[in-house]
């Protein structure tokens, strides 16, 4: 391929003092001087042969590894040049493949350039040029390349949300003006075998890494400058050194790719697929700086609907694509051949498909905007855009919800019935998100099937009349047929060791002799009873002994520790499902060990929360929607030209006819005695045995990532299955097979262990456990898969479980109020006080009437 670039290309001289940039003359007057230029050409800077030998081996490295390996020919003309010793011959031998040379001058004066002729280039196509350094001032800073065409095509982008997803890359030269003329990319490769910085030599030899997506005859503006490393400089600071000059390119047609897509389950007209592309080096196509809706640059795949195009330059390519968690992940070498029709088939393969069985999909927080990753992020993205999100990964139900930034704008999207657009089994609804604004300090919370999404008093906005504190709102919900549940629940829940022990002495060590004795303990809730606490059984409780408890705690399902109550997850849930007002909790995003903990918690002090599954795509995890996803029981599968009801939906939701999962794991059965999670309870009128079935199945393939649970967390199980952190490096590799452990859970306990294969296959099970009080029961297998619970009530007495978990739901709800009360308005405090102390009053009935020893 590089020799294609040697013949299309000659010579570009361009000049550059020490900090700075080069400039450009017309050209015409290039042309003119063009035997000049190849004189001046000619001229071979004296360099030590060996630094410059070692350059050019590393030059001839990186070639192949980002795709441009050296012709046969060229590599012996260079590998003779090179066993020569003599660095003439060297230059000579590099020198019939450089597209650009850059002389650094040292007085900041003298600047020598031309251009010759243009560049040719192939639209959509990664090209590297080899660029000539003549480098008189010997620095060692890098060398930096800037175009006001160059750059990212969006705006807005949040660094802190790059940076935990670790693709800071794409928040380079953002368009903050929105400009529609960015139509290169550009950068200076300075990657391993290539070093980041210049060698100080006189003469070197880098790579200029160029991507244009537009055809035809282009003039871009372009300037090369040095700086320090890591001090990169301001664009001011850039144009006060010099003055940009044009180039001249000359780019080709990309060749039109069609899809044709075939998907036997999909009862679309069009089947959609998510695709990724890619090259033989791993870089991605389309071009992700330089996406627009549909396409969305923080993505590496696209989603593609049957018969719809994308446009590549010809070569190579490798393909995998697939619809969500519920379909095979499957890969093509495929090749856009040059003068022809371009048409790729990919045919879908599911390896389950829960709607057969009655479940159908959703993922209950999804934003169009507002989360610092669109063109204009208080505008965000259109319906049908996000449709092709939600039905591309195999959602059934998509709740988009508006929030804080994007609120004024996005509300014009809102309806009171849920659209369809062209699947009857896909449906997207927009609703809200409290977030950003109003209650956001006790809680982010979901509001589903609104049918008015005017706060009153609030004028339609979000800066007037919303509540400060979350179970007001959540009662506005409920009273117009919604329903509500928390958001990314793990947030705030998060268990600080240090700071548990310090809250504990605190309040505990009267005689501040920095040890706890028994008495000083009465009452108070431990990570574990005092004796497991008193490792070294000298009846004192000492910081450090402390301390190791809440670290072995913060890893344990469930577990006691009092978390911090600093965030903004399921912080007022306590509160609210006292009240009545909370459907649900969310799961499947944040740390799996603090949400499940939470609501097992409130479970065994019999309250009817139900868990469901959320992304917070793209806030919280980034790249797709459905990570986290609930699949809701609906009775059956839709009948012929019957429609999915979104309200019906939710109202199962609701009600806890559901599990949980990433989407890679699917519990198809579970009842406890015939009965289903979400329906009556089973009743025994005295302690005995319950039967249990259930069918199981996990994908044959699952990503390798601690989200999934396929890999370990740097710093414990406590955070497996978090999507917001990535906590390892990116890499794309998958676990084939293996297996899973399903437990079945009797109020929060498992009690027994199964082992399945992951092999894309059902597996079904009977057991038989026995019941010795009113319980809840569920199935897991962490971190991936989580029923909801089937309640059975022994002698028709209410669920309590535990006086613990009633006294962790005081705790964390008093730190709370203590943390928290400050953001609430002077106006509703009293309220907001008389409700949390008869949540607590609440909790502390329970407490007396659950077993004492649990």
């Amino acid at each position: 391929m590089l020799t294609l670039l040697a013949a299309k290309h000659v010579r570009l001289i361009f000049s550059i003092t020490a900090l700075t940039i080069v400039s450009w003359i017309s050209l015409p007057t290039l042309m003119s001087r063009a035997q000049d230029n190849e004189n001046w050409a000619q001229r071979m800077p004296t360099v030590s042969a060996q630094p410059l030998a070692a350059n050019v081996k590393r030059l001839m490295q990186t070639m192949p590894n980002i795709g441009f390996p050296l012709g046969k020919s060229q590599m012996e003309r260079i590998d003779t040049a090179i066993e020569s010793g003599d660095a003439k011959q060297i230059q000579l031998a590099i020198d019939k493949l450089v597209s650009l040379v850059v002389e650094i001058q040292t007085d900041a004066k003298t600047v020598r350039k031309s251009q010759i002729r243009p560049l040719q280039l192939v639209q959509n196509e990664h090209q590297a040029l080899i660029v000539k350094v003549l480098n008189k001032a010997e620095t060692r800073n890098s060398l930096a390349v800037y175009s006001p065409q160059a750059g990212a095509v969006y705006s807005g982008t949040s660094l802190f949300s790059l940076q935990r997803q670790q693709q800071t890359e794409l928040g380079k030269n953002l368009n903050d003006k929105l400009d529609q003329h960015r139509y290169l990319d550009l950068e200076i490769y300075g990657r391993n075998p290539l070093q980041p910085r210049l060698s100080g030599l006189e003469v070197e030899y880098v790579v200029l890494l160029i991507h244009c997506n537009r055809r035809g005859k282009l003039s871009p503006e372009v300037a090369f400058y040095t700086q320090p490393e890591n001090k990169p400089k301001n664009l001011q600071e850039i144009l006060q050194t010099g003055s940009l000059s044009r180039l001249s390119l000359k780019v080709t047609d990309a060749r039109p790719v069609r899809f044709l897509i075939d998907d036997p389950t999909q009862q679309s007209l069009h089947p959609i697929a998510r695709i990724e592309i890619r090259d033989a080096s791993g870089r991605v196509y389309p071009n992700q700086p330089k996406r627009r809706a549909p396409d969305l640059f923080f993505q590496p795949q696209i989603y593609r609907r049957d018969g719809e195009f994308v446009y590549l330059a010809p070569g190579q390519y490798s393909i995998r694509y697939c619809r969500g968690p519920e379909y095979r992940l499957l890969q093509k070498e495929l090749t856009v051949k040059p003068q022809e029709v371009n048409e790729w088939k990919l045919s879908l393969e599911r390896w389950i498909q829960p709607e057969q069985f009655g479940f159908y999909s959703g993922d209950h927080h999804i934003h169009a905007a507002g989360c610092s990753h669109y063109t204009a992020p208080t505008q965000g993205m259109k319906p049908t855009d996000m449709y092709r999100q939600v039905t591309g990964e195999g959602l059934n139900v998509g709740c988009i919800l508006t929030w804080g930034p994007c609120f004024e704008h996005q509300r014009n999207y809102f309806d009171p019935q849920a659209s369809h657009f062209e699947n009857r089994e896909t449906i997207v609804k927009y609703d809200i998100e409290v977030s950003g604004f109003g209650s956001q300090a006790l809680g982010h919370v979901c509001l589903l099937n609104l049918s008015d999404q005017t706060y009153p008093q609030s004028e339609g906005t979000k800066t007037k009349g919303w509540p400060t504190w979350t179970t007001p709102v959540m009662r506005w919900a409920k009273n117009q047929g919604g329903y509500t549940g928390y958001a990314h629940s793990a947030s705030g829940l998060e268990i600080s060791p240090a700071q548990a022990t310090n809250r504990i002495f605190a309040s505990c060590d009267k005689d501040k002799n920095n040890q706890l004795d028994e008495t000083e303990c009465q009452g108070k809730l431990l990570p574990f009873n005092f004796s497991a606490v008193d490792t070294d059984k000298d009846q004192q409780i000492s910081r450090g002994e402390l301390l190791a408890a809440h670290r072995i705690s913060a890893d344990q399902l469930p577990n006691f520790s009092i978390p911090e109550m600093n965030g903004v997850g399921a912080m007022e849930i306590c509160v609210s499902a006292a009240e009545g007002v909370c459907d649900f909790i969310s799961s499947m995003d944040t740390a799996r060990i603090q949400e499940w903990n939470t609501w097992y918690h409130l479970l065994n002090c019999g309250f009817d929360i139900s868990v469901s599954g959320e992304t917070d795509f793209p806030c919280m995890s980034s790249r797709r929607v459905g990570k986290g996803r609930v699949y809701v029981n609906m009775g059956q599968k839709l009948k012929e030209q019957e429609t999915l009801s979104f309200s019906k939906w939710c109202e199962n939701l609701a009600k806890g006819r559901s599990y949980v999962s990433d989407g890679f794991a699917h519990a198809t059965e579970f009842k406890v005695e015939g009965v289903q999670p979400g329906f009556s309870p089973v009743e025994l009128r005295q302690p005995g045995k319950v039967k249990l079935n259930f069918s199981v199945a996990f994908a044959p393939q699952t990503p390798n990532a601690v989200a999934h649970g396929t890999q370990s967390s740097p710093i414990g199980k406590r955070l497996v299955g978090d999507t917001v952190e990535l906590h390892h490096p990116r890499e794309h590799q998958w676990i084939t097979g293996g297996t899973r452990q399903v437990e079945i859970v009797v109020n929060g306990q498992p009690i027994e262990k199964i082992s399945v294969k992951a092999d894309g296959r059902i597996h079904s099970f009977e057991k038989e456990i026995k019941v010795d009080r009113s319980s809840w029961i569920a199935i897991r297998q962490f971190p991936q898969l989580h029923t909801n619970p089937v309640k059975v009530l022994v002698d028709r007495k209410p669920i309590r479980v535990s006086r613990k978990s009633a006294l962790w739901c005081i705790g964390m709800t008093e730190l709370l109020w203590q943390n928290r009360q400050r953001t609430i308005a002077v106006a509703e405090r009293p309220e907001a006080q008389e409700t949390f102390a008869k949540a607590l009053a609440r909790f502390a009935k329970i407490a007396a009437e659950a077993d004492e020893k649990r």
